[in-house]
């Protein structure tokens, strides 16, 4: 992943636009069929450009801040709410939801630095991912983040367009905050779960927010 402009999970997205668009489209200009050939010929080189922009992976720098709770992805806050996790925290839950548009970069990353305590996949339903119900009952992965100050349980959430989630973690992996952790694919929903008495929540519906940049919680201070 480092020094790519690009994840490389676009590598098959592109294979298959050469050989389904391009390779007929040089077969119909062999045979002379220029037109046809030439509009395969675009329609390759549209959709080739359209998943690197999809899975293009900018740099990031963190905010040098240990008490700040980063984005986990980028997009659109779309709900802050208390929940009740009895699963992963155990604990009355502040839920941080962020809503990707096809547009946004979709590399996911660490909202607190730590390490890996836990990793799950959950097959489900495709619910919308604007649907409170979908955090809960849709295809999604668990990874939870911990160290010596605050847990955070992430979510990446499937949708109906959206394929599938991808995280590249291993069990007691060390993580800086900010750092790649997986990747989802053609629109989705990114929860952060967080001890409701340990933060204060930074951002509220509508926001706007970038991954591994802005702050969306602050951990409170030990009393």
């Amino acid at each position: 992943m480092m020094g790519l402009p690009f994840a490389r999970e676009v590598v098959p997205y592109l294979w298959f636009a050469a050989l389904v668009f391009g390779l007929p489209g040089l077969v119909f200009i062999y045979f002379r069929h220029r037109r046809v050939g030439l509009g395969l010929l675009a329609v390759m080189v549209l959709f080739g450009a359209y998943m690197l922009f999809f899975f293009r992976d900018p740099p990031r720098i963190p905010p040098d801040d240990p008490s700040l709770v980063l984005a986990g992805a980028d997009g659109k806050i779309m709900g802050v709410t208390r929940v009740q996790d009895d699963t992963h925290l155990k604990t009355e839950a502040v839920r941080i939801s962020i809503f990707l548009s096809l547009l946004d970069v979709h590399i996911n990353r660490a909202p607190i630095p730590g390490k890996v305590t836990s990793l799950g996949y959950h097959p489900g339903k495709r619910y919308f991912t604007f649907q409170e119900k979908s955090s809960d009952y849709n295809q999604h992965s668990s990874i939870l983040i911990e160290n010596d100050r605050l847990a955070c349980l992430v979510k990446q959430i499937v949708g109906p367009v959206a394929r599938r989630v991808v995280y590249w973690l291993e069990i007691d992996q060390q993580l800086q905050a900010g750092d790649r952790i997986g990747l989802m694919k053609f629109g989705s929903r990114l929860d952060i779960f967080l001890p409701a008495a340990d933060v204060t929540v930074l951002v509220q519906p509508g926001d706007r927010v970038s991954a591994g940049i802005t702050p969306v919680a602050r951990i409170n201070p030990v009393e």
